[in-house]
């Protein structure tokens, strides 16, 4: 199993953190081109909700769909119900550490597909989470923190 850590500081409440993460449409905000992220089904972040979406790196799609659970003000997690790894499980922990800042820790663990076209395209997946990751810190903090 591959395991996969990202921690970023951004300079918001911890309660706006989490509720820019249970936006519908914060998984499209956070994917970076030339990703690109095709909602079908987005239920309201809770307890057992489901996502299902398809993820477009370049011409090829990849299904996915996710069931959130842990949901609590500090963060939660997603797990690939069905999709093109073995096994994926990611989870969003929230940290308050002022009340004007938050500490958003990313932590992913996965199991590569299997087959060779799977395989191969969710061990490329892997060892890009580090660029993704960044991305995400980057316009989670761009989203959030107050300029000017």
């Amino acid at each position: 199993m591959k395991k996969f850590t990202h921690r970023f500081r951004v300079g918001a409440p911890i309660k706006a953190v989490a509720a820019f993460h249970s936006d519908t449409r914060a998984l499209q905000k956070l994917t970076p081109f030339p990703m690109f992220v095709q909602l079908h089904e987005i239920e309201p972040l809770a307890e057992n909700s489901r996502a299902r979406f398809t993820i477009w790196a370049g011409p090829i799609p990849l299904r996915w769909e996710a069931l959130h659970t842990n949901v609590t003000p500090q963060g939660f997690s997603d797990t690939q119900v069905s999709g093109p790894f073995k096994y994926w499980k990611h989870n969003h922990v929230f940290e308050a550490l002022t009340p004007k800042s938050t500490a958003v820790i990313d932590e992913v663990s996965a199991i590569p597909g299997e087959g060779i076209f799977w395989g191969l395209a969710t061990r490329v997946m892997i060892l890009s989470l580090p660029l993704l990751f960044a991305y995400r810190g980057w316009q989670t903090r761009r989203s959030l923190e107050k300029r000017g």
